[in-house]
């Protein structure tokens, strides 16, 4: 709970944008008028707040929903609101919707980022062992001797590759 009633007031500067989007253009407002409609919207919030509590603790509830709100603005007889309430309260959902969407379209793809950068690095990682291991069978089998091996290993992608010295 707020400490101070004026903790419990609109901000200045949602109340201004909210007034001059609905005012048509030209039409000023005074700061007083600003401070009275961010006062009364306060106390409409807390008003609809404390009908829609008593709406779920009939229900046997702590957690306020939305059809608790909507039937709070039945009781306190503002009907009319219910229907651009409740198309609001659905765009917001669906903008909630599409937010989910795109994070997850894009976990997806970092994940799959990642496991093609994994994939990479494990084809480098084998096929550097198999040069390594086909450099060695050949030597053993006397095909090349240490310098053609040494010359190899100098020119290849790799500096960790094993150069056979003798």
């Amino acid at each position: 709970m707020a400490e101070r009633p004026e903790d419990l007031n609109l901000p200045m500067s949602v109340v201004t944008r909210i007034t001059k989007e609905a005012l048509p253009d030209g039409c000023m407002i005074s700061k007083e008028a600003r401070l009275a409609l961010s006062k009364a919207a306060s106390v409409f919030v807390l008003y609809a707040t404390s009908c829609a509590n008593t709406v779920a603790q009939k229900n046997k509830r702590k957690t306020l929903t939305a059809p608790d709100v909507f039937t709070a603005m039945e009781e306190m007889e503002f009907e009319t609101f219910l229907e651009p309430l409740k198309d609001s309260l659905e765009a917001y959902r669906k903008e909630q919707g599409q937010v989910k969407e795109r994070k997850a379209a894009k976990k997806k793809e970092k994940e799959e980022k990642e496991a093609a950068e994994r994939a990479l690095k494990n084809a480098a990682e084998e096929s550097a062992t198999l040069v390594t291991s086909e450099l060695a069978q050949t030597m053993e089998n006397g095909e090349m001797d240490s310098k053609e091996v040494e010359m190899v290993t100098d020119n290849g992608t790799e500096s960790d590759n094993p150069q056979v010295i003798e």
